[in-house]
């Protein structure tokens, strides 16, 4: 029901900052919980950051709290992950996420909404 499109990755050098953004289609955007996930080459998804339906709670995985910042704007109808003091670790696909519930899951089997990924690079 809701269409995803990420932007904003690319190659940086560690400590630099990123935006990424997920533009969703329709009128339903304020209706589901957003999430950012992450792949690496040979690893599983994992979880970076998720967002309840209002933007009132987010929550982060260990690995970037304190540096990425997911936040949206249900009038423009993106979600977005400032990411800052970046990591050559933190190189990856950057995935955005759609469900259909109040609040963000921590596992990628909860969403059933993808868009097609950004790549970020951190350069060491």
């Amino acid at each position: 029901q809701v269409q995803l499109v990420e932007s904003g990755g690319g190659l940086v050098q560690a400590g630099g900052s990123l935006r990424l953004s997920c533009a969703a289609s329709g009128r339903t955007f304020s209706s589901y919980a957003m999430g950012w996930f992450r792949q690496a080459p040979g690893k599983e998804r994992e979880i970076v950051a998720g967002i309840s339906r209002s933007g009132a709670r987010t929550d982060y995985a260990d690995s970037v709290k304190g540096r990425f910042t997911i936040s949206r704007d249900n009038v423009k109808n993106t979600v977005y992950l400032q990411m800052a003091s970046l990591k050559p670790e933190d190189t990856a696909v950057y995935y955005c996420a759609a469900r259909p519930s109040a609040y963000s899951g921590t596992s990628a089997d909860e969403y059933d909404y993808w868009g097609q990924g950004t790549q970020v690079t951190v350069s060491s």
